[in-house]
């Protein structure tokens, strides 16, 4: 990666896919603080409910003493859930949108002025390939992701003048513990290797593939793409 050290912040950062972004950015050279319940995966781990505002200030204003400006963020949080829609509780639906949607309006907004001060900066929302397709028994997993690949689009278009970019990365198929663990409980219909043999490129994602392209879009290379939906689902939908 080329470009400068920046602050980044991957929210859900404590374990799979976020802490394979964390990781890679790390790598990458960039000064890294992870957001989550618990964030003891990695270094700079900050506890974090990052669908509680005053914690999300405070977490960040403890980043910028330590880091400075936050000009990269990645919002990776997110909670799954398996309900027939008929037994599904509006508590239930809330805590779902509130977690995979309402986490990213706090996070976002609360880093904006970082990056509109600096005249630069990296917004990457993790969504979800489900959004393309739907899925049975998540309506409110599938809704909440859907919104957050609107918003992105938004924010795109009413931040591209301030140097601000902000795409989705809606993962595929992607072998993680919850993965694993949802198969073992029968919630994916089939077996892992069945979703496999359907995957054009015949292999489950990894959490890297998905850190893979957040690095690039969170490097000077990518100021180019914004608003856009770049799905890593090894062909599986487009």
């Amino acid at each position: 990666m080329t470009g400068h050290k920046r602050t980044a912040v991957v929210t859900g950062g404590g374990s799979g896919i976020g802490l394979a972004i964390a990781d890679r950015l790390a790598v990458d050279g960039h000064r890294v603080a992870v957001f989550d319940l618990d964030p003891s995966g990695f270094p700079d781990g900050y506890t974090v409910d990052v669908t509680d505002r005053d914690q999300v200030d405070h977490a960040l204003t403890e980043v910028r003493w330590a880091f400075g400006p936050v000009t990269i963020l990645v919002n990776s949080a997110g909670q799954e859930g398996y309900k027939r829609f008929t037994n599904l509780s509006f508590d239930t639906w809330n805590r779902v949108i509130d977690v995979n949607l309402n986490s990213v309006f706090h996070c976002v907004q609360a880093v904006l002025p970082d990056m509109i001060g600096e005249g630069w900066g990296r917004i990457i929302n993790i969504s979800s390939s489900s959004t393309h397709s739907g899925q049975p028994y998540m309506s409110h997993y599938v809704a909440a992701k859907s919104a957050v690949n609107g918003l992105t689009k938004s924010l795109a278009l009413e931040y591209g003048p301030a140097g601000i970019t902000v795409n989705a990365v809606p993962p595929g198929f992607i072998d993680t513990p919850m993965l694993r663990r949802s198969e073992s409980r029968g919630l994916l219909g089939r077996t892992i290797g069945d979703h496999i043999q359907e995957t054009p490129v015949r292999r489950a994602g990894r959490p890297e593939d998905i850190a893979a392209t957040c690095s690039f879009l969170a490097s000077e290379d990518a100021g180019y793409i914004t608003g856009q939906i770049i799905g890593v689902n090894g062909g599986r939908s487009t």
